[in-house]
């Protein structure tokens, strides 16, 4: 999967933004790494998917048991991709973007050592509390004076919990609002970029992965991992991310000023996939008639023939 993902570039990219996220899949038989999980109060896998939002490239797909990943799991699922990544762009700048469950001491250290910038959620207490509660606070007092529904602010400390090897940087989001204050945490390599670009820009751009779980897990049935076992399963997920392949490869094709360029891989399986027509096959060509009222003919005909090779 990462050599074919490697390979969808030209060239080598100056720099990539890599989310990785875990997924519930339910199971309703006795397969194997299937596990009891009390979050969803059900038995099921947890496969982690890692894709490149800014193309909606799959990068990788791992099924794995049906509970939270530990942090020596994730460095090393993440030491094995990393080793592939840079057979290909050993020169590439790497960001790796994720949340809670990902920011990891082991995790973090691994990052560091090898080179590669992070951003992930950070679990709050009572200790980050407490660094930024004079800036909760003055956000509180504001809003109040002001009357206003909503207030957001942002702030930024040094944070070391007692399983780390170093203090990092630590950026905080405080809301303030009729409801109450909430404060969410992520933390960071990028010493660079005020603390509103770091949460707003780069780390809240990581809801995008979870569309493109939904696409491959949705749309595309990821989650029918019925086999009893976890090879046949991991192979299920393979074949799903090959159809994902092909389904973006074919959005791809389609001319951007048109209303399918973004459109979800059902809605396109809708409008060009499942549509009838006639097929007549002779020694040199395939032609597919369709209906005299098909609304995508036209577009279908331009897709088939951007695939075709130019002549000499």
């Amino acid at each position: 999967m990462i050599d074919l993902y490697c390979a969808s570039y030209p060239r080598p990219p100056a720099a990539v933004t890599l989310d990785i996220d875990d997924t519930v899949d339910v199971v309703h038989g006795h397969q194997q790494l299937s596990l009891f999980n009390g979050h969803y109060d059900e038995r099921c896998f947890l496969p982690i998917h890692v894709y490149d939002t800014a193309t909606c490239r799959p990068v990788a797909v791992l099924l794995r048991p049906g509970k939270t990943p530990s942090g020596i799991e994730v460095r090393g699922h993440l030491r094995r991709l990393v080793r592939q990544l840079r057979q290909h762009w050993p020169q590439t700048r790497i960001t790796l973007r994720g949340d809670g469950h990902y920011g990891r001491p082991e995790v973090m250290d691994f990052c560091e050592a090898a080179g590669i910038d992070y951003v992930f959620g950070l679990p709050t207490n009572a200790t980050l509390r407490g660094l930024v509660e004079a800036a909760a606070d003055d956000v509180r007092v504001r809003r109040a004076e002001d009357a206003a529904p909503v207030l957001r602010r942002y702030a930024e400390t040094r944070y070391g919990a007692r399983s780390w090897s170093q203090p990092r940087r630590v950026v905080a989001r405080i809301e303030a609002s009729t409801l109450g204050l909430d404060i969410r945490f992520v933390v960071t390599s990028f010493g660079q970029g005020n603390a509103e670009w770091i949460y707003d820009s780069l780390y809240c751009a990581r809801g995008q992965a979870e569309n493109l779980i939904k696409l491959h897990k949705t749309q595309l049935a990821s989650d029918r991992t019925s086999c009893r076992s976890p090879l046949a399963n991991q192979v299920r997920l393979v074949l799903h991310t090959a159809a994902y392949w092909l389904m973006l490869g074919l959005r791809e094709r389609i001319p951007k000023p048109h209303p399918l360029a973004n459109a979800e891989f059902a809605t396109l399986r809708r409008h060009l996939l499942k549509i009838a027509g006639r097929i007549i096959e002779t020694t040199s060509r395939i032609r597919i008639a369709f209906a005299a009222a098909c609304p995508q003919a036209v577009l279908f005909r331009g897709i088939a023939g951007s695939f075709h090779l130019a002549g000499p």
